[in-house]
């Protein structure tokens, strides 16, 4: 069996100029290629792990590096992380500083008790993995200019909170099969603009955020992430695949029952069924996302 990988860069409307997206088609391309380069070495989780942190550190998404500010002004980080094969699964919130919120996350799945590590708790266990990072890596003159541009606009009145899917640039994800038949899920994000501090989205909530049980699939979401929550978007598709075997069906069903609820413009899934068959569904205009197997990649948003 050849390792499959499937990523995402967030669904919104990506109304972005050539330059920026490049630079996120890039971003896609060299994540699945550093998924596929970890499963090739190691196991899913390795590859997901992988993926993921490469989108982390590229400031090309909302996650790691390139994470929004909450209304202090601050970047907090939330990530999660699931095994398919032990069902173990590992997460991280409202944490800052850290060089790699999606490997904190995997710390926390196999060196602690523990499912969610948040905020302060979740730095002390940063200090002790060795992954603290210096605060100035998180902050841009672009970053600035945009949430000076967010607080005029919520001081007037025109911010809604569902405003966070027409950013580009979102949560980021990746799902992974590896050659031995096991399945992995993960997600990072930096959350939404102007966010309450202690706020935690869907990213590091199983089920909600990510997914993953070997031998029937595993999914990554993104989008509003109290939708998602509230949705369980990502054990919603797993019930779905289990019930139209299917994982095209399956994201699709998801997505649509959630857009039925909440509305669209709410969110967006990908998901890999355990024969390595990937598939995505979105209720925004676009979604970043890319999948690939050794010598075949495809990106797109």
């Amino acid at each position: 069996m050849r390792p499959v990988v499937a990523v995402h860069g967030g669904a919104g409307r990506w109304d972005v100029d050539e330059e920026r997206r490049r630079a996120a088609l890039k971003a896609l391309r060299e994540a699945v290629e550093a998924g596929l380069t970890a499963a090739e070495r190691g196991d899913a989780v390795d590859a997901v792990v992988a993926a993921v942190e490469h989108m982390e550190k590229s400031g090309v998404f909302n996650a790691g590096y390139g994470a929004v500010y909450a209304i202090d002004g601050r970047a907090y980080l939330d990530a999660g992380v699931m095994d398919g094969r032990s069902g173990r699964a590992g997460a991280v919130a409202a944490v800052e500083a850290v060089k790699s919120a999606v490997r904190l996350a995997r710390f926390v799945m196999e060196h602690t008790d523990h499912v969610i590590v948040a905020g302060e708790g979740a730095r002390l266990l940063a200090a002790k993995a060795g992954l603290l990072d210096t605060y100035h890596k998180f902050f841009s003159e672009e970053k600035n200019r945009r949430f000076r541009e967010v607080l005029e606009e919520a001081r007037r009145g025109n911010w809604r909170y569902k405003k966070v899917v027409e950013l580009a640039g979102d949560t980021v994800g990746a799902v992974a099969l590896d050659r031995d038949g096991n399945l992995a899920a993960a997600t990072s994000t930096g959350g939404v603009w102007l966010k309450w501090p202690g706020r935690m989205g869907d990213s590091p909530i199983p089920g909600a955020g990510y997914y993953a049980e070997n031998g029937v699939g595993a999914f990554s979401a993104t989008g509003i992430g109290e939708v998602i929550i509230l949705s369980l978007l990502s054990y919603r598709a797993r019930n779905e695949l289990l019930k139209t075997g299917d994982v095209a069906q399956a994201v699709k069903n998801a997505v649509q029952l959630v857009t039925a609820v909440h509305g669209p413009d709410t969110a967006g899934l990908i998901g890999l069924d355990a024969r390595g068959n990937p598939a995505y569904a979105y209720n925004t205009k676009a979604m970043a996302r890319g999948w690939g197997k050794q010598g075949e990649i495809y990106v797109d948003l």
